[in-house]
C-alpha cells in the first residue's frame, strides 16, 4: 500500500502559492512601463512652458501689471492644470500697494521666514476674484537692493 505514495511531491500544493506573487510583480512593472510612456495622441500631462504676454499671465490671477513694473518673463505650462508665472522689477514701495489694490480682500501678505521678503497666497475663499481664471495665486517677493524688489506671480488651476 506505501509502494502507491511514493513519487509524489507536495510541490502541486506549493508552487500555486509561489506563482501568485510572481504574477502580481509582472503586472505591476508591465503596468508601470505602460503608465511612464508617454501620450501617443499628444496630450501628456505636463505640457513645456511657453512664453506669453504678461498681461495674460496677470490676468488669469486677476492683476494687472503695475505702471511702475518691468517685465522680466512670463510663461503658461498647460497640461491637466495650468500654471502661469511672472517675474516683475519694480520699486519697493509700490509692492504693497499694487497688492493691496489688486487682492483688497485678501489676507495681509507676510514677511520672512521661507517665503522671502513678502509672500500672499490667495484663493477664491480668500480674496481672489472672481473673474480670475485660477485657483490659487502666489505672490513671492525678494529684494535686489534697497529700491526694487523682484516679484515672482504664479497663478493656478488645482
Amino acid at each position: 500500500m506505501a509502494a502507491t505514495d511514493r513519487g509524489r511531491t507536495r510541490w502541486g500544493l506549493i508552487l500555486p502559492f509561489l506563482a501568485v506573487p510572481v504574477l502580481v510583480l509582472g503586472f505591476l512593472v508591465i503596468g508601470l512601463f505602460m503608465c511612464a510612456r508617454p501620450e501617443e495622441n499628444g496630450d501628456d500631462r505636463a505640457g513645456p512652458a511657453a512664453t506669453v504676454p504678461c498681461a495674460e499671465a496677470l490676468a488669469f490671477g486677476g492683476a494687472r501689471r503695475p505702471a511702475s513694473a518691468g517685465v522680466r518673463g512670463c510663461t503658461v505650462q498647460r497640461g491637466i492644470d495650468t500654471a502661469y508665472t511672472a517675474v516683475l522689477l519694480m520699486p519697493r514701495e509700490d509692492v504693497r500697494g499694487w497688492l493691496r489694490t489688486t487682492y483688497p480682500d485678501a489676507p495681509a501678505p507676510r514677511t520672512g521666514g521661507s517665503c522671502g521678503a513678502l509672500c500672499l497666497d490667495v484663493t477664491h475663499g480668500e480674496g481672489l476674484p472672481g473673474t480670475a481664471g485660477a485657483h490659487v495665486v502666489q505672490v513671492r517677493v525678494e529684494y535686489v537692493n534697497a529700491g526694487r524688489a523682484r516679484v515672482r506671480f504664479s497663478a493656478f488651476t488645482m
